[in-house]
């Protein structure tokens, strides 16, 4: 991106708006253009300048940040980071946040606002970089109102049989409304299926358990030596790393501590490769909206070794940067839109690489 990114923060805390301003401000591409303690004076200040980036806390006076972000949306889609306290309470709202069309979650600092400063400059400036790059069209198409409803079902899909084969799928930015739109179209018969989903601790199970209620499949938050399972998809824990392994002939998930791989953890790359190493041609890979290059060699890998490997399209991407990546490296077998993946995993379950139509 030439130009700088012009950034509002609205956040109750002085302190908050603060470190993150000096955050933001250190980066030269750039710029906070405004601080509010909430949206009612944020929406006079943006008036008057239009930020490219909003980061928005939930829990404010006067008007909460569902209601704000409902609102904005509807009059004019602006890419938003939600900043959210790291809480298991404050989790569902958070994802509530995101479902109607906040691009992503950064966590803000409690009490050792010292160390945020340290240990998290970097997500957060990726984050409002991932943002600025955010396809609004396909986030507004994946939006659903504010409101604790769930929506329609879709209509789901159906598998002619039961198979024990394997599928992994990596995303980011976006990923949390891409991810409800293929998992709630797929029948109980569909393969087992793991995941890693950019996300922090605590989020990934309330995530679960969301999904889990959309869901004709079961979606649980994986635990270490948990078994892949067809109608099963496993979510790797937020902070940890998950790989697959084998246990005799059945296919199991390990959830590991470990060191930043592509600055993230969990990481794609992990659980691809594991997934090449242990499932090969009986594995299906499929990266789908994120930022950065995370998941690409994994799935290059998982090419190599037989498995059929599918990829997110750029104009349903709320940002075409994961998949990207794997497009250039050649680890993709075909790039198809949200839509239609669902329907390529139940087709491609059953055979290590089907032909194209």
């Amino acid at each position: 991106m030439g130009r700088e990114i012009k950034v509002m923060i609205v956040d109750d805390s002085a302190v908050v708006r603060k470190v993150m301003s000096a955050i933001l401000d250190r980066d030269p591409g750039i710029r906070v253009i405004g601080t509010a303690h909430d949206p009612i004076f944020a929406i006079e200040k943006m008036r008057r300048e239009w930020p490219d980036v909003l980061t928005l806390d939930i829990e404010m006076p006067r008007m909460d940040g569902i209601t704000f972000l409902g609102q904005l949306m509807q009059e004019r889609p602006t890419p938003v980071v939600i900043c959210s306290s790291l809480t298991t309470a404050g989790a569902e709202t958070t994802l509530q946040a995101l479902a109607a069309g906040a691009v992503s979650i950064i966590t803000k600092p409690g009490l050792g606002v010292g160390n945020f400063l340290q240990d998290s400059s970097d997500n957060l400036v990726a984050a409002v970089k991932a943002a600025a790059r955010a396809n609004m069209g396909a986030v507004q198409r994946g939006a659903r109102a504010p409101t604790l409803a769930a929506a329609p079902p879709m209509p789901r899909l159906a598998m002619a049989q039961t198979t024990e084969r394997l599928v992994a799928i990596g995303t980011s930015t976006g990923g949390t409304v891409a991810l409800e739109a293929l998992l709630t179209v797929l029948p109980r018969v569909s393969p087992g299926i793991v995941i890693v989903q950019h996300m922090p601790e605590m989020f990934t199970a309330a995530f679960a358990a969301r999904l889990d209620g959309l869901c004709e499949i079961s979606v649980q938050e994986a635990k270490h030596g948990q078994r892949v399972l067809p109608g099963l998809a496993l979510i790797a824990p937020g902070g940890k790393h998950m790989q697959l392994a084998r246990s005799g002939a059945q296919y199991v998930v390990e959830v590991k501590e470990g060191p930043p791989v592509n600055r993230h953890r969990p990481s794609v790359d992990v659980l691809f490769r594991s997934v090449a190493k242990f499932a090969g041609k009986n594995a299906m890979g499929v990266i789908m909206t994120g930022m950065g290059d995370d998941g690409a060699r994994g799935l290059k890998e998982m090419h190599d070794a037989g498995a059929y490997t599918l990829a997110q399209d750029e104009a349903t991407c709320v940002v075409y940067g994961m998949p990207k990546e794997a497009v250039k490296l050649g680890a993709v077998d075909r790039s198809l839109p949200l839509q239609a993946l669902a329907a390529a995993i139940l087709n491609g379950a059953g055979n290590s690489r089907p032909r194209q139509e």
